[in-house]
């Protein structure tokens, strides 16, 4: 099975197909989530991983956009436990790190670590898995990472600090998405509906629709 997701081995959206569909997949890593759709309609995928929640930071409301805009349909859903590791070259310890990159929400969802540690700079970068895959390949001393235990053993790389973030009870929900009306779904399997409307731009809209709701 070709499964399309964000980022590339070692993401999260790496750890949820895997768990999800079993690891005799064949991963496609994608820049962004906006690039995922096309791959299915050309059918160059059969499946998307995309996550649409967070038990920080809310609803992902551009992929919701994105399934909306282009009609697709989710299959199933997969809650995953958000755990976070400071990753290093051999040999470091966290008195030598100066510097820590990561995507800008897993270093938000680690702050309470960094309070102990006023000299590491914290630095966005576009993934967690991918400022990995740089670190191994810089070699650069006095850096460090946060990401999965995945990405860790993927790119061989120490584990310094293990589920730092700041919430033990941070999940991530993600949805598995195909082609709108591509597969034949029994009523019985079926225990969960997305509803997704449109209001006038007019005073009482929305309270009229949620009433009826």
């Amino acid at each position: 099975m070709k499964v399309a997701i964000q980022g590339i081995r070692g993401s999260f959206h790496h750890i949820v197909a895997e768990q999800y569909f079993g690891k005799n997949i064949d991963l496609v890593e994608c820049l962004s989530f906006s690039e995922m759709p096309n791959l299915l309609k050309e059918e160059k995928v059969e499946v998307l991983i995309m996550a649409i929640e967070n038990t920080i930071a809310g609803a992902i409301l551009p992929n919701y956009a994105l399934i909306d805009d282009n009609d697709l349909s989710i299959c199933g859903e997969h809650h995953l436990p958000v755990h976070h590791n400071l990753l290093v070259l051999n040999g470091q310890k966290i008195e030598d790190i100066k510097e820590v990159y990561s995507h800008p929400m897993a270093l938000l969802q680690c702050q309470h670590f960094f309070e102990k540690y006023p000299h590491i700079r914290l630095v966005e970068s576009d993934d967690t898995a991918a400022s990995a895959k740089r670190l191994i390949g810089n070699q650069e001393m006095g850096i460090a990472v946060i990401a999965s235990q995945k990405a860790g053993e993927i790119f061989e790389l120490n584990t310094i600090a293990k589920d730092i973030e700041d919430n033990k009870r941070n999940f991530t929900r993600f949805l598995i998405l195909d082609k709108e009306n591509e597969k034949s779904i029994e009523e019985f399997q079926i225990n969960k509906a997305s509803i997704c409307f449109h209001l006038g731009h007019e005073v009482g809209s929305l309270a009229e629709v949620l009433t009826a709701l």
